[in-house]
């Protein structure tokens, strides 16, 4: 009785967030290092976000934070968004650069765009956005064909299918500016990245492992970037372009 007790005890202390995929697993820490700074309407979105049967593709709240204050510390202004979902992270960015800054937001599903579009409205910052709706690299291929746009993005943040991430990589690697930045969420893969080859995963998690596993070492082996993998969220690597 007195094991299940303690299970039970450090259960209730963990993160309870419905659809968080988070490294922070204190509850605790929530409440009093991310939730008293985070924005009303960052606050509101992540909570509407929390009833719709796909929350677990959201990003967390500690996440939204990084984000953004990243992007102040950069001082970017003309960013891309692969994969925006409710729109959670492109509030974070949206909120973060100036009154004329500029996101190129990428979905397959504009219906749960559409669910975060008012509370994005409503935080005025929904001019910044030019949300376009339909699989990213026809789009992103459209963009390289114009010499105008290579080097001409500041941060690109890239939240979407994990099999087709050494695909972004390879052109968003002539969009970003030198010294620009691109990150890539999710290379932890929930802990599965540096999981035995027999241990027990869900099936989405095992699907998509390994090509999680092969942007991590092609970004390791890149010469072209300086990287830094964070345990912020499920992981976020990101990737300074020096050349």
């Amino acid at each position: 009785m007195a094991a299940n007790g303690e299970e039970q005890q450090t259960q209730a202390g963990r993160h309870q967030e419905v659809g968080h995929k988070s490294l922070l697993q204190s509850d605790a820490l929530y409440q009093t290092s991310v939730y008293p700074r985070e924005p009303e309407s960052m606050k509101e979105l992540r909570e509407v976000t929390a009833k719709h049967p796909w929350n677990i593709m959201t990003t967390s709240a500690d996440e939204g934070q990084f984000l953004n204050m990243l992007l102040k510390l950069i001082n970017a202004k003309n960013t891309m968004e692969i994969g925006v979902y409710t729109g959670y992270s492109l509030l974070a960015t949206a909120l973060a650069i100036p009154d004329d800054g500029k996101i190129l937001a990428m979905d397959i599903n504009k219906e749960n765009y559409e669910l975060g579009l008012p509370i994005i409205e409503k935080a005025g910052v929904a001019h910044k956005i030019d949300f376009r709706e339909g699989p990213a690299l026809p789009m992103l291929d459209l963009l390289i064909e114009n010499k105008k746009n290579h080097g001409s993005y500041d941060f690109i943040f890239v939240d979407a299918d994990k099999d087709n991430y050494i695909n972004y990589h390879k052109r968003l690697i002539d969009l970003v500016k030198v010294g620009g930045l691109i990150g890539y969420d999710n290379t932890l893969w929930n802990g599965s990245v540096v999981a035995p080859p027999d241990a027990p995963l869900r099936k989405y998690v095992r699907y998509y492992r390994d090509f999680v596993l092969e942007l991590n070492k092609a970004l390791a082996a890149d010469p072209r970037i300086e990287i830094c993998m964070l345990p912020v969220g499920d992981g976020i690597t990101l990737c300074r372009r020096i050349k």
